[in-house]
């Protein structure tokens, strides 16, 4: 399927406790990717009792499709068991297994887990060996990772090149620049020439600081790349993936009045009640999104203050009507 997407293909980062399926489905309302991944899903929490509260990762929609499924863990035994729900449709139904290779959080590298895996290759092969086994034939596997660990290593990249993977998405960044620096396109490129040379059927996503379709469009032709993830661009432009800007130039989003900005957080809200009706997301998981709604207007951060101080969906949802109301009334 991952080969039958257009060139340059679009993709929605997976971002935990911001890309769920309430996230994707409002994203897939106003300017789809060609492709969503999910949040982190642990392979060792889906093989545990705790299996339940984590199935929340896996939750989606028919709407927020294609998805793959992005995982990360430890046990290489976790990851064959979980390839091989996700192929059978236990999980969800999904197009593709994604690992988690380089996620840069402290807590999480230092359990020798996800960016950690450039400094311990033994276990990275494990791990990609084992979902592919787990996937057989019938589901695509591919990574996600940065340039390197302490520094740019492209002998990370030429062992992964070495795995027949599907899809191998580089974030232009090493594990130590987290997001302090700006993304190393160059270096995309090169990788993007290994891949040419060692494994030419691997399609090579490009990621780090795309806010929009037209910058990801210019970069992958200069780089030659075959997609483009984009991640926080989305918080600046629900509209990121959009393929048309507006007569004057301007983004779909650009245009959009305080109204309509504050209809679309509104409509985000009401989802995210009829979605986690088991209380599976805490209010402050939704209050954060305020700052992509309630943005580019007069009053804009003093209203977006006393939305992010709602202690309830009730009460935000409350706060949202009556501001719809007022605006009806003053236009």
């Amino acid at each position: 399927m991952l080969h039958d997407l257009p060139k340059p293909f679009f993709v929605l980062a997976p971002m935990d406790d911001v890309t769920d399926t309430v996230f994707r489905q409002i994203v897939a309302s106003t300017a789809a990717p060609d492709l969503f991944f999910t949040e982190f899903a642990n392979v060792d929490g889906l093989q545990s009792p705790g299996r339940t509260r984590l199935m929340k990762k896996m939750k989606h929609a028919e709407t927020d499709q294609p998805l793959v499924a992005h995982i990360w863990g430890r046990n290489p035994e976790n990851f064959y068991k979980t390839a091989q729900q996700v192929v059978s449709g236990e999980l969800g139904n999904f197009v593709g297994i994604d690992l988690n290779m380089g996620c840069p959080v402290k807590n999480v590298v230092g359990h020798g887990v996800c960016s950690a895996l450039i400094k311990d290759r033994p276990l990275a092969h494990d791990i990609i060996q084992a979902t592919q086994d787990g996937a057989g034939a019938r589901m695509p596997v591919s990574v996600k990772t940065r340039l390197g660990f302490g520094e740019v290593d492209l002998t990370w990249h030429e062992f992964l090149l070495s795995h027949n993977l599907d899809m191998l998405t580089i974030h232009g960044r090493t594990r130590a620049q987290m997001s302090k620096v700006p993304a190393n396109w160059d270096t995309i490129g090169e990788i993007r020439k290994l891949r040419d040379k060692l494994a030419p059927q691997t399609l090579i996503v490009g990621n780090g600081d795309v806010m929009d379709r037209a910058q990801g469009v210019e970069l992958a032709t200069q780089h030659g790349l075959d997609g483009i993830m984009i991640g926080r661009g989305i918080f600046q432009d629900p509209f990121a993936f959009a393929r048309d800007s507006d007569q004057s130039g301007q983004s779909i989003w650009e245009t959009y009045s305080r109204q309509q900005r504050i209809a679309l957080f509104h409509r985000h809200v009401s989802l995210f009640k009829a979605t986690w009706q088991e209380g599976e997301r805490p209010i402050h998981t939704l209050n954060k999104f305020c700052k992509i709604y309630i943005n580019g207007f007069d009053g804009a951060k003093e209203l977006r203050e006393e939305l992010m101080a709602s202690t309830s969906i009730a009460e935000t949802l409350g706060m949202l009507d009556d501001l719809l109301k007022s605006e009806m009334q003053i236009n």
